[in-house]
């Protein structure tokens, strides 16, 4: 069940290691969330300290207990003509910000600096992210009025029908006493509810 989103503002990165000696760099970042991937621009020609400025949005379910939600930013060189290359990724848990979002209604992590590190481990530079998260005011909404806005609905429809009974009670009680002044029978008093 969706509860809220999560935007994650990607800022820059700084000191990136070089994939090749020869040629710039042109780095871009694949953001994923769980099963949600974006992927930024690709930064050409700024080398080893790219500078993004973009945003991305990814929904969010409820944490499981033993399930660590967390973010994974791989930064990747594009290349025209060979496949890119993987410079190092950057993980960050998210777990507490979203309980701490559900709990308050919205939680943010100001852009900071987080280490990029390559596949054996080794730092390969930093990155700049920063994250809010909202819950969605429907699931908030969901919990405390569905059921009493099925109860208003359900009265207004019995309303309704409790109207067109009274119209339809009116009508035929009006056809009756046509029916005996035709006929020349004198009015009768109908007992009425």
């Amino acid at each position: 069940m969706e509860i809220g989103i999560m935007k994650v503002r990607l800022v820059s990165a700084k000191g990136l290691k070089r994939s090749h000696f020869l040629g710039g760099m042109d780095p871009y970042v694949v953001v994923q969330y769980r099963n949600q991937e974006s992927k930024s621009s690709i930064a050409k020609g700024q080398g080893r300290n790219p500078k993004w400025n973009e945003k991305f949005k990814y929904s969010v379910d409820y944490p499981v207990a033993d399930e660590q939600h967390k973010l994974v930013l791989k930064i990747m060189d594009h290349n025209t003509y060979s496949a890119d290359d993987y410079l190092g990724e950057a993980k960050i848990y998210v777990t507490e910000l979203i309980e701490l979002g559900v709990e308050k209604g919205k939680a943010k992590l100001r852009p900071q600096k987080y280490r990029v590190v390559d596949t054996n481990l080794t730092y390969c530079g930093e990155i700049q992210v920063g994250i809010k998260f909202g819950v969605k005011k429907e699931s908030v909404e969901e919990k405390y009025f569905k059921k009493s806005s099925r109860r208003y609905l359900d009265d207004e429809e019995r309303t309704t029908k409790r109207i067109k009974l009274i119209r339809w009670s009116k009508k035929n009680e009006e056809e009756e006493e046509e029916k005996y002044v035709q006929a020349g029978i004198k009015k009768r008093n109908f007992l009425k509810m």
